[in-house]
């Protein structure tokens, strides 16, 4: 078991697949400019099979795959299905922007990987052009559609952005009653690649809700899971959920259950926080994984308190499809 320094039990683990991406959202990255790792400084699938294996010999039970997109990188599919064998681990899950998940929704469904987040901002197909910078609309909405009809567990998460997509809040609230889905808002964070950087929030957790108690007053909150970064509600007489991700503001740090590791082998125990192992270079070096096991309990047991001191105590400012979403 993975418990850190402030007795924080470590059960979930986001691993990026890519830094990769065929999107270029303003809150991600810049337009042009970036610079994507070579194949040969990514972890390659096996030292990425070694590395999975070993976090849920020591307890973690839940792999997110992100990226970049994660399905722009060739092999994934046959990684997911060796990943998918690992006894010990409950649930692989994926975050995704929807644009090539389509051909696989089949196979996703025979491993029983049927929770995947669909990273969608916009129901305005010009406003999700220009926050993507992409003409992808109508290929996502057809693949969430595609998704919920196969029974998949689908949540849409939804950046909120001042002066470019709070018009459509409320439409996604209607989205997630139609059909019947989650859908969350994210805070915006300062790590798009330095194209934009700010040190407060026009539209935090407690102003979107607001937004949303104005039109609909009737607001349960659901029952937090043990380690959510959301916060859950359900609106009266209306199917569906919707959540607030308090990302910027960071009031969920005191029960954060995750650790990221990059494409490139990187181990970070914060979102605010630099890389603190490199997997990489200690897999090239030795495949002694009880060297890599006492890494990660190392690092486990030198986490910050929260990203607030995360963030005072180091100098980070990547691009989200750097560090994995």
């Amino acid at each position: 078991m993975l418990i850190d320094n402030y007795n924080r039990v470590i059960s979930y683990l986001r691993l990026s697949v890519t830094d990769n991406c065929n999107m270029r959202c303003q809150y991600c990255m810049p337009a042009e400019g970036v610079e994507f790792s070579p194949v040969k400084e990514l972890l390659s699938w096996e030292e990425m099979f070694l590395l999975a294996s070993t976090f849920i010999e020591l307890g973690i039970k839940k792999i997110r795959i992100t990226g970049g997109e994660p399905f722009v990188r060739k092999g994934l599919m046959d990684f997911l299905h060796k990943l998918a064998s690992v006894d010990g681990l409950e649930e692989i899950s994926i975050t995704t922007n929807a644009t090539l998940i389509g051909e696989h929704i089949a196979t996703l469904k025979s491993l029983r990987i049927l929770n995947v987040n669909v990273s969608m901002d916009s129901l305005d197909k010009n406003r999700f052009n220009a926050i993507t910078r992409r003409d992808y609309f109508d290929v996502v909405l057809n693949n969430v559609h595609q998704l919920l009809q196969n029974g998949f567990n689908v949540k849409i998460n939804c950046v909120v952005m001042n002066e470019q997509n709070t018009d459509d809040i409320i439409p996604f609230i209607n989205f997630a009653h139609a059909n019947n889905v989650d859908v969350r808002f994210l805070e915006e964070m300062p790590f798009n690649g330095h194209s934009k950087g700010f040190d407060r929030l026009e539209w935090d957790h407690v102003k979107i809700m607001d937004h949303i108690t104005a039109h609909f007053p009737t607001v349960n909150r659901l029952h937090s899971v043990a380690g959510s970064t959301s916060e859950n509600y359900t609106i009266e007489n209306r199917k569906g959920s919707f959540g607030i991700i308090a990302s910027f503001s960071r009031t969920f740090c005191g029960t954060c259950n995750r650790i990221r590791v990059s494409a490139r082998g990187e181990l970070q125990t914060c979102l605010y926080t630099s890389e603190s192992v490199s997997f990489k270079k200690l897999l090239g070096q030795n495949r002694d994984m009880e060297i890599i096991k006492q890494a990660i309990h190392a690092a486990i047991r030198t986490r910050f308190k929260d990203g607030f001191e995360a963030e005072e105590k180091t100098v980070f400012k990547k691009s989200m499809s750097l560090i994995g979403g």
